[in-house]
């Protein structure tokens, strides 16, 4: 495969791919057999969903710290950039174990998002009534617009503002939140499953967007992101070569990978019952100044609020990093991945996750702009349908 496979979510694409290419040609040379693959409906008729949502990017990694508002302590959680839903036990973990140093009978946490429900849940086991404190549940925010991937270290730091020790602790974190992930297999609602991926390189043109996409990120410098993926690989299997001639796609390159996916509307449902069945309470709430957290009256408060600490907290370090999904009417029988042309597809139960990374890494690098493009999604599932020979 070519130097397209090198840019886009750094957990992805520069461990796993790297890595299927680089274990397939040197550790394995034989053809893993395919299963049988139903061909996926890539008809732009079928998007029914088109979300956007801002990363909460801090160049030096996630701030997990503590902060005093009088007598207040708040514990800070937030800042994971593509990688908060991966990531969210695993931080979770360090910011209630911050929390709960000061031995609190009650908890108050702030957003209602992946990381806001993760650490909800943490202060739960740990013994403190907790009550969430946010403007929307989950469903409305900006978590419930991922795209449901275990990407630990997408765009989570810069290679020259993260701290000398953020490795050792992201592998902390990954290793932590791998675990926890691991009690939501098999339930009801599948809110978490593995898949395979398919990684896949074909003959057909780019697509005229794609090429104009190429060549300005050719010119443009794309931030450094770090990546720390290899640091992890014990935790999912090697990626194999399969026959290209043994599967539905129109490609001359096929590997197979195995990933793990959450499936958020199953997984957010799953997340808030635990929340209310140990006796959560939501409260709702926005939060304009840290004043307000303060006159809560709550001794400990767990800050939760991604890319809103931008304003409430005034951390002007944060970035906003764009990024949109198009949602496809499901398919059940299509239980499979795909990595094509900077397009990438995720089976979830609540629709066919397609995603457009034609920018590389700096897609959506900077752009608060939360309108949904549907141009973009048209032409990310013409390109998908390229890959096959008819979409029915």
């Amino acid at each position: 495969m070519g130097d397209e496979w090198r840019v886009g979510r750094r957990g992805l694409m520069q461990a796993s791919l790297a890595a299927a290419m680089a274990g397939c040609s040197t550790r394995d040379s034989s053809f893993e057999p395919a299963p049988a693959l139903a061909p996926i409906r890539a008809r732009t008729d079928r998007i029914f969903d088109i979300a956007v949502c801002l990363r909460p990017f801090r160049p030096a990694g996630p701030r997990v710290e503590t902060e005093r508002l009088g007598d207040v302590l708040v514990v800070h959680n937030y800042g994971h950039g593509g990688s908060g839903w991966s990531l969210s036990w695993g931080s979770s973990t360090r910011a209630v174990q911050l929390a709960m140093q000061a031995s609190p009978a009650e908890v108050a946490v702030v957003g209602c998002g992946a990381l806001g429900l993760t650490s909800a849940i943490l202060a739960q086991r740990a013994g403190a009534r907790v009550t969430i404190y946010a403007r929307d549940q989950l469903p409305e925010t900006t978590s419930a617009r991922a795209t449901g991937e275990w990407t630990p270290d997408s765009r989570i730091a810069l290679v020259n503002a993260a701290a000398p020790g953020f490795a050792a602790v992201w592998e902390e974190m990954a290793r932590t939140s791998f675990k926890r992930h691991r009690d939501y297999l098999g339930l009801p609602g599948t809110p978490v499953e593995w898949i395979d991926q398919y990684a896949v390189s074909g003959d057909t043109p780019r697509t005229a967007q794609s090429a104009e996409a190429s060549s300005r990120t050719a010119t443009e410098p794309a931030p450094e992101f770090a990546s720390y993926a290899r640091s992890i690989r014990d935790l999912t299997p090697q990626w194999r070569k399969v026959p290209a001639d043994a599967t539905p796609f129109k490609a001359t390159s096929v590997a197979r990978g195995e990933v793990m996916v959450f499936n958020i509307a199953d997984y957010g449902h799953t997340l808030m019952n635990d929340f209310f069945i140990a006796g959560g309470q939501f409260r709702r709430a926005d939060f304009r100044s840290p004043a307000q957290i303060a006159a809560l009256g709550k001794r400990v408060v767990i800050n939760c609020t991604g890319y809103g600490a931008r304003a409430l907290w005034k951390d002007e370090s944060l970035v906003p990093v764009r990024g949109q999904i198009a949602r496809l009417i499901p398919q059940p029988e299509v239980r499979y991945g795909l990595v094509y042309r900077h397009i990438m597809t995720v089976p979830r139960r609540d629709g066919m996750v397609v995603q457009s990374f034609t920018g590389g890494e700096r897609q959506g690098y900077g752009d608060a702009n939360e309108v949904p493009d549907r141009a973009e999604a048209e032409q990310a599932v013409r390109t998908l349908a390229e890959l096959f020979v008819q979409s029915a």
